[in-house]
């Protein structure tokens, strides 16, 4: 019988308003949206690099501000999408706090298993 020495873990972020989960949330999938508009200038391009479909991407970028009551993009029509201020900080905030989760959680994870 092996040991459990070979498991891993994986953290798993959500940033939320009101009092549950059920209501807007920041999670994954807004994040990998707004990563990809901040790289590539463009909610639709960003949309096609998760092979997302474009409507989709829209209604979760517009429920998502709609439930925070903030915008997280800036749109110019034609010429693409940037991260709003508040986009920008939430993505870093977000992105910080999964990175740091993900080491305690991988440490403590190791040492709780061995």
């Amino acid at each position: 019988m092996r040991s459990m020495k070979h498991l891993g873990v994986q953290t798993r972020l959500t940033i939320y308003t009101g009092k549950t989960t059920n209501e807007a949330t920041f999670g994954k999938g807004v994040a990998t949206l707004l990563r990809g508009i901040a790289e590539t200038g463009s909610l639709n391009a960003a949309a096609k690099g998760i092979k997302m479909a474009y409507s989709k991407a829209w209604r979760i970028v517009k429920e998502t501000e709609s439930g925070f009551g903030f915008l997280l993009i800036h749109r110019d029509g034609a010429r693409g999408s940037t991260l709003s201020k508040e986009g920008q900080r939430l993505l870093d905030v977000y992105e910080a706090l999964e990175q740091e989760a993900a080491q305690y959680v991988s440490v403590r994870f190791k040492e709780l298993i061995s």
